[in-house]
């Protein structure tokens, strides 16, 4: 008994150094290295009882066996619920109440009262009777493992993915075989121990059986690979949707994302035409099923409406084939949604909309601005009868003009004209007819102008001419042109009234700057020219109207 108790403990701290050299640590691992501790204690007891005659000895190895066995159900208990809850955190008065009955047993199991977990047989513990503490501990066993089993049970009928289906399966035959071989040897050598032969170290190797078939399955489910556990979290917290495809396009695999918005569970067969038929657009979804079909080598994107939530949502879905030396053996579906960024470009453009319309609605704006600023000026300088400038206008330009035509002794001109008798006909006629003859005349005066000539109002019936770079001849010839086709216009005065002929008197100014002529007070320089000018207007009235006099 004593040597295979041995070789047993042998074999767990074999397997114990094994777990620990061979996976990084984490939460997982160490929940699960306090229940394998828990196993080796067992053998490790049994070992020592064996190796003493002390009886007192003997009671201290028996109860740090049965010690580490009542820990026993505790550590499979917190397993378990790593196991099947990932991300499980306990708070401590859930610890405290998972581990509650264990330390009562262990205080039991230390104290012994009145002999009430174990007796000695001859003052020796190699054989011994157990007492109440005893069956208690094994209930406490028994209910932890049931515990356990129904949890583990509940675990694997869920819709868990087939890595995790598998490893609770593996750690629900471990269990089993560690509760049959703990039974049994409860049974033969404790049960039936006064009828049969002992038969030693069946709860040990019930331990070590378990325990193997543990690290067979940590290993090849790689429970505790920490990269796996990782990528595993990470593709369940990804915003983006992962189906993993075999060669018959049957679900190997998919993230968390998923399932809520297709109901797709892992080895069900995709659809794609049924997954496909919510989206308008028939023309795009059929190239797209026959590229699906047809090219499994080819990367194929397109977007699917699906309801979500009273909504649609748009989810752009990215086809990539799996390849393994040249040879597809799967395919990825990535499946991410774009109904937030749709919403938000959509926003964007009905306000891009708005914005142009209020752009459009602050150019029109502008424009009318623009037009009520060009009538302001053109109100502000142009007379509102006769479209001439009027006589502030001419008054401003003049003066620039004659500082410059000084400066570089330019030759220019002026003309003052009146039209003749105009008081009689606004007598005779009316001033409707009045105001027919300063339009007219000044319609028939504007016609003989040249563009660069100054037309103004310059009071009344008066007018100005500004004729720049224009030499005495040049001004005299233009002004019996303009009293010419003043004379030959004729008004119309209403019905049964006969045309009138007007005519005007033309007062005359030629300037030829000199040399070396100094200018003060442009002002001044002005009011003397129409002072000159409008004498010499003046005499051509006096002389008979309708002439042209020089000064």
């Amino acid at each position: 008994m004593t040597w295979l108790d041995f070789v047993f403990f042998v074999v767990l701290f074999i397997l114990f150094v094994y777990v620990i050299a061979n996976n990084v640590i984490t939460q997982l691992h160490r929940v699960y290295l306090f229940f394998h501790f828990s196993m080796m204690i067992w053998p490790l007891g049994q070992i020592a009882v064996h190796t003493t005659d002390n009886p007192h000895l003997q009671l201290i190895c028996i109860n740090v066996s049965f010690v580490g066995l009542s820990m026993l159900g505790f550590g499979w208990l917190l397993f378990t619920k790593y196991l099947t809850n990932h991300g499980f955190a306990p708070r401590p008065y859930v610890l405290l109440m998972m581990l509650l009955p264990s330390v009562f047993v262990v205080v039991g199991i230390i104290w012994n009262p009145n002999d009430w977990f174990i007796a000695a047989v001859d003052g020796r513990y190699d054989d011994r009777q157990y007492g109440l503490i005893f069956w208690l501990m094994i209930v406490m066993l028994i209910s932890y493992f049931m515990y356990s089993m129904k949890l583990l049970t509940r675990a694997y009928q869920s819709d868990a993915p087939p890595s995790d289906r598998a490893q609770i399966a593996n750690a629900l035959t471990g269990i089993g075989v560690f509760v049959c071989f703990t039974l049994l040897d409860l049974l033969l050598n404790v049960v039936l121990a006064k009828w049969l032969p002992v038969i030693p170290g069946l709860t040990s190797l019930g331990i070590v059986i378990a325990d193997i078939y543990f690290v067979f399955s940590i290993q090849k489910h790689r429970m505790f690979d920490i990269v796996n556990i990782a990528q595993k979290d990470v593709a369940d917290t990804l915003s983006v949707g992962i189906i993993v495809l075999d060669e018959q396009n049957v679900v190997i695999d998919l993230n968390s994302v998923v399932s809520p918005v297709f109901q797709l569970s892992v080895g069900t067969r995709l659809d794609m035409d049924k997954l496909l038929q919510s989206v308008e657009d028939r023309e795009k979804t059929e190239a797209f099923l026959e590229m699906y079909r047809l090219h499994p080598e080819e990367r194929v994107h397109t977007e699917i409406e699906v309801p979500e939530e009273g909504r649609m949502a748009y989810i752009a879905l990215h086809v990539a084939p799996i390849v393994v030396k040249q040879q597809i053996i799967g395919r990825v579906i990535t499946l991410q949604d774009h109904t937030e960024l749709r919403r938000l470009i959509e926003e964007t453009s009905r306000q891009n909309e708005a914005l142009q319309e209020r752009n459009r609605a602050l150019l029109l704006m502008q424009d009318e601005l623009y037009q009520a600023n060009r009538k302001l000026e053109q109100m502000a300088i142009i007379d509102g009868l006769t479209g001439c400038y009027n006589r502030r206008y001419l008054m401003q330009q003049l003066e620039h003009e004659v500082m410059v035509n000084m400066r570089y002794q330019i030759p220019y001109a002026i003309l003052l004209f009146d039209i003749d008798l105009f008081k009689t006909i606004n007598d005779a006629y009316g001033h409707m007819v009045g105001d027919d003859v300063l339009k007219l005349t000044a319609d028939v005066v504007r016609s003989t102008l040249r563009q660069t000539d100054i037309f103004a109002r310059y009071g009344g019936e008066e007018f100005t001419v500004y004729l720049p770079h224009t030499t005495r001849q040049q001004a005299e010839e233009l002004a019996h042109r303009v009293r010419s086709v003043v004379e030959h216009n004729f008004v119309d005065t209403g019905v049964g009234n006969a045309p009138v002929s007007i005519t005007i008197s033309i007062g005359m100014l030629a300037v030829e700057p000199q040399p070396d002529t100094e200018l003060k007070d442009s002002k001044s320089y002005l009011r003397e020219l129409f002072v000159k000018v409008d004498k010499a207007l003046y005499e051509a009235k006096e002389n008979g109207r309708n002439r042209i006099v020089q000064y």
